[in-house]
């Protein structure tokens, strides 16, 4: 019997990567460059520091300048992966979180999400190609946490997004499927744990190790972990798959 197995390769494609210097934008784009994509980057710091080759934006998406300079990229460009990972974070519950913090998470979160879907969608259409665009998403984004009110929302609309749109992008062959991280252990961490210690009145770093503590596994995932699965969803190993959200967090959906 021979298996016709595909290849995890990305030689020959483009793909493009948001939130390109945190840590799991950093580790997807360097994977995406090791199995042979042409990368992408883009992220609101100065310059990419990726151990990687990459063509690097300085663009905030929480702006309409950042926006509409990213969709000429990609009209140029027509990248066939679009890892769609620029997140923020902040925290609040419905008695605090303020509709201005709602509309600075929503702006990044959802709304550059879905245009640089949109956008991407677009550009492959005209030039007939077929892609992979990856949202991510958040294990939040299951279910609603009392003091992370906006984000669990915009990360919930990651997940109903992705499935609109790919069984609008399915008889063109663009597959869109959303990643469901549970909890990572990157520099956002820092923030996020000093926002627990502020409103749970916690010591620094116990949540993050509580947290960690509660996962199936016993651990925190590492970007790699994450990244990896991106490019099992940017790769031909996929072919099949569209509209999931594929939980990568050790365990803890069954704890939800």
């Amino acid at each position: 019997m021979i298996i016709d197995a595909a290849p995890t390769s990305l030689k020959g494609k483009t793909a493009l990567v948001t939130g390109a210097n945190g840590g799991i934008g950093k580790a997807t784009a360097e994977h995406f460059s090791k199995l042979g994509a042409r990368v992408l980057a883009t992220d609101i710091g100065h310059k990419f520091n990726g151990d990687c080759e990459a063509t690097y934006l300085q663009i905030d998406l929480g702006t309409k300048n950042g926006l509409q300079l990213t969709k000429k990229w990609i009209e140029k460009e027509t990248p066939q992966i679009l890892f769609n990972n620029a997140a923020i974070f902040d925290m609040g519950s419905i008695l605090e979180a303020s509709i201005e913090q709602m509309e600075k998470i929503f702006s990044v979160n959802v709304k550059a999400m879905y245009y640089l879907m949109q956008s991407c969608s677009n550009s492959l259409l005209k030039n007939k190609k077929k892609g992979s665009i990856i949202n991510l998403s958040s294990q939040a984004g299951h279910r609603g946490e009392s003091l992370v009110a906006h984000y669990c929302a915009s990360k919930a609309a990651v997940i109903s997004y992705t499935q609109s749109a790919a069984l609008a992008l399915a008889p063109y062959n663009i597959r869109v499927n959303a990643i469901s991280p549970g909890v990572v252990d990157t520099p956002m961490w820092k923030t996020v744990d000093k926002l627990f210690a502020k409103f749970e009145g916690k010591k620094i770093g116990q949540k993050k190790k509580e947290v960690g503590e509660a996962v199936p596994l016993g651990y925190m995932a590492q970007p790699n972990d994450i990244a990896r699965v991106a490019v099992f969803l940017a790769s031909e190993q996929s072919n099949y798959i569209t509209a999931q959200t594929i939980n990568v967090d050790g365990g803890s959906v069954l704890r939800m």
